[in-house]
């Protein structure tokens, strides 16, 4: 059918569904039992917003609901490939998944600062909250490390060099 007898109303754009964070590929989509607990709220109060939406039929209420649909899908499979990993069974003297560390940069602009973040899930992280994701390269930097250790990673540019001052879980 020609272009000239369609309404231009009727032609919807697909919504835009915005990706979850980036879990590169192959890798094992470990959470926090935290973190998990989280990714089951959210879809909770998703599963809530569509039952609840308050909208009439139309335009509207359609692109609402694939966007929420959307959302709910991408979270459904990143719940299913969750692989939950417990901090407090993890070996308690070196950094791994869960660890809550505390570093000191020896080198570079920020030398004797110390900073704590804990290596978690990709879902769960949020640098706000001193959390980082296992697939950042600061935490492959530290993971396997140990306490007093020294870890290279290239941040801001340059090769800086930390100390482990604490490991926690």
């Amino acid at each position: 059918m020609s272009r000239g007898f369609v309404k231009e109303d009727d032609q919807e754009e697909a919504p835009f569904i915005p990706a979850r964070a980036v879990l590169p590929p192959g890798e094992i989509n470990y959470v926090t039992p935290f973190g998990y607990e989280k990714l089951i709220k959210e879809r909770s109060d998703l599963e809530n917003d569509i039952s609840n939406l308050d909208l009439e039929e139309g335009k509207e209420r359609r692109h609402t609901m694939a966007i929420l649909n959307g959302k709910l899908n991408l979270l459904n499979e990143r719940i299913l490939s969750s692989r939950i990993l417990d901090p407090k069974e993890q070996p308690q003297e070196e950094v791994r998944f869960g660890a809550l560390i505390s570093f000191k940069f020896l080198t570079g602009e920020q030398q004797g600062v110390i900073k704590e973040f804990q290596i978690v899930g990709v879902d769960e992280a949020n640098i706000k909250e001193n959390k980082i994701a296992f697939v950042a390269p600061l935490a492959k930097a530290l993971t396997g490390k140990k306490r007093a250790e020294i870890a290279e990673v290239f941040m801001a540019g340059k090769l800086q060099e930390l100390e482990i001052l604490s490991i926690k879980y």
